[in-house]
């Protein structure tokens, strides 16, 4: 009987890719190769017009344990070229590919999400916690620093400060106070997390595709733009989806049902 990846990956007919870390006996802490299967995997929901909504997900007790710490001792004693060059070619696919997708990516954290784990979820644009699981930027207790993005992503959500407290004591965090500074978008109990996923993720998937692509592209380009740039993005925007048969089929029934009033 052939072993199963350590990445699955599927699409449902609502049109939802789910990306499943499955490595549970190892709390899904990745490995080189479940890094390529993931970029893999995220290409492969990006080009697909049938995916519209991308949820992450993972098997077992822990959403993710960082990354695998069986040859820390062997990084430990490569030299700064070669630490760097791996970082770059290996985990930076992942928050760069993450930040190419104009599809909403939501990540369903089930249990302990430590390090680089945490930080995959915190590139996610919506993430849903369940009640017993922890957060934690533990990078500090082996004397390092983010090195995949979770510097550039957390204090965008939470602020400098508080992001700051985190990453200089590494302390867990539970789900209530994820949720009340931001790290988390919701918290839901243990067994209604896959459904929660789920079910977030199909009401989206059943909106205007466009106008949900379009949504992030702006939200997320507004942030390093001036107003007047913006509005004239937007504009733009604006334009295109108005000039679209989706669009004259929504205002049509708009129109019909306001006549029937």
């Amino acid at each position: 009987m052939a072993e199963e990846p350590l990445i699955i990956y599927g699409v449902d007919e609502f049109g939802v890719a789910t990306i499943t870390l499955n490595r549970p006996d190892k709390l899904n802490a990745f490995t080189p190769g479940m890094i390529d299967l993931w970029a893999g995997h995220l290409q492969e929901a990006g080009a697909d017009a049938a995916v519209r909504v991308i949820v992450l997900d993972a098997r077992g007790r822990a959403f993710c344990a960082g990354g695998d710490t069986g040859n820390l001792e062997e990084r430990a004693r490569q030299d700064a070229m070669a630490i760097k060059d791996s970082l770059w070619r290996g985990v930076h696919r992942i928050p760069l590919l993450m930040e190419a997708l104009d599809k909403p990516t939501i990540a369903a954290i089930n249990g302990a999400a430590r390090g680089a784990g945490l930080d995959m979820a915190l590139m996610c644009d919506i993430r849903i916690m369940a009640r017993s699981a922890t957060l934690a930027e533990s990078y500090i207790n082996i004397g390092v620093v983010a090195g995949d993005g979770g510097a550039w992503y957390l204090p965008r959500l939470i602020g400098i400060d508080r992001a700051l407290e985190l990453f200089w004591t590494g302390r867990s965090v539970g789900a209530e106070e994820a949720e009340r500074i931001g790290m988390v978008t919701r918290v839901v109990a243990d067994d209604e997390l896959p459904e929660a996923a789920r079910s977030l993720a199909r009401s989206i998937a059943a909106q205007p595709l466009e106008a949900v692509r379009a949504y992030k592209r702006i939200t997320y380009q507004s942030l390093t733009l001036p107003l007047a740039t913006h509005l004239d993005m937007v504009s733009a925007h604006s334009a295109v989806l108005r000039d679209t048969d989706t669009h004259r089929d929504l205002v049509a029934k708009l129109a019909a049902k306001a006549r029937k009033a």
